[in-house]
């Protein structure tokens, strides 16, 4: 299922306006946009350019500033130095495949939680589950069966069962004296 898209313009005042609910919008609300899984894209009023990287940078500087949370500086050094275009197109990539790696984990970590809590709510109804998923014999009786072809099972099932094995000590002679 595809996010649902949003078209903000930016107007010659710095106003953002969001076309889709008709109303001005402040970064917060396009970032809270984001966050929610809204792929938003941000257009000059003006030119028509598209501007959505230059916006989201402006969201990520603004929550650098306010939570003194900020990207690490070995990479911001990274991002100033990489002027060529190479350099640019391959830590787009890299961050890119990160974060992609980071949401499926993710995805996969709140994945498993929520099994684990329908475990825990329901421990019978996941026992029920596994057993319905099972569909190899269960009793020992037809394990038994299942082990031999069908011409022979019959015989299995007939076979007199044997009394204790004897012993096999085999009994030491006795020592002989000699008489001198």
């Amino acid at each position: 299922m595809k996010n649902p898209q949003m078209l903000i313009r930016k107007y010659g005042d710095r106003r953002l306006y969001d076309t889709g609910a008709s109303r001005y919008v402040k970064l917060e609300d396009i970032a809270r946009m984001v966050r929610e899984g809204i792929d938003v894209r941000v257009v000059d009023d003006r030119t028509g350019k598209d501007i959505t990287q230059v916006i989201f940078t402006q969201i990520i500087v603004e929550n650098a500033r306010e939570k003194e949370i900020a990207l690490p500086l070995q990479l911001l050094t990274q991002l100033v130095r990489s002027s060529d275009k190479a350099t640019h197109d391959f830590l787009a990539w890299y961050l890119n495949s990160t974060m992609d790696l980071y949401q499926k984990a993710q995805d996969t970590v709140h994945s498993r939680i929520s099994d684990a809590k329908r475990v825990v709510a329901s421990p019978m109804d996941f026992v029920r589950n596994l057993l319905s998923q099972y569909s190899g014999p269960i009793s020992a009786s037809s394990e038994t069966q299942s082990e031999h072809p069908p011409e022979t099972r019959a015989a299995v099932r007939t076979r007199p069962k044997k009394g204790p094995k004897p012993s096999r000590r085999a009994s030491k002679p006795k020592a002989v004296r000699k008489r001198s």
